[in-house]
């Protein structure tokens, strides 16, 4: 497999408009698609394999739901508060490496991912396009971030990890 750059170690360029929160939101929307359209034709002893202590793809994509959850959810609130610095991310992922994503169906986990972020993209889309332009700190960042750039550095996380759910597709033993 290629060197990918650590998601921890990555920095981003947020010069593109705000009016670009629609195509974002989109990006956003087809998320639980992609992942269902990755993972639904995989056997289940592949989707749950972790190599090397990593995580397994069915556990990557409970993360997406959890982050959802936990992180992005909350985020918007901090924006909506007005908030000059958003909450931090547990970098540890202890929400993910507790939550036992393995042990329950791909259909569950699939059902989650999707309804979770359709909540999300539901209270995108009521915003005011105002709304995309404030700005709040990034705490790893270090960076003000406009709440259209979250919506960005979120599709990306997404994209990672759907990134690497193809490299273990890919990597794994014919079967």
């Amino acid at each position: 497999m290629p060197a990918r750059i650590a998601w921890g170690e990555r920095r981003f360029d947020f010069t593109f408009p705000v009016d670009f929160y629609p195509e974002l939101i989109e990006r956003l929307r087809g998320t639980p698609a992609r992942l269902a359209d990755r993972l639904r034709s995989q056997p289940p002893d592949r989707v749950n394999r972790r190599a090397g202590g990593k995580w397994s793809m069915q556990e990557h994509a409970g993360h997406l739901a959890d982050l959802d959850l936990i992180l992005f959810l909350p985020r918007l609130d901090d924006y909506e508060a007005g908030l000059k610095l958003l909450r931090a991310a547990d970098m540890d992922n202890a929400a993910t490496e507790q939550a036992q994503h393995n042990a329950r169906p791909l259909a569950d986990v699939l059902a989650q991912a999707r309804t979770v972020r359709a909540s999300v993209v539901d209270r995108l889309e009521r915003y005011e396009a105002a709304f995309f332009s404030r700005i709040a700190e990034h705490p790893r960042l270090r960076a003000p971030m406009r709440a259209v750039d979250m919506l960005f550095f979120q599709a990306e996380h997404d994209d990672y990890h759907l990134a690497r759910i193809t490299e273990l597709i890919r990597a794994a033993p014919a079967g």
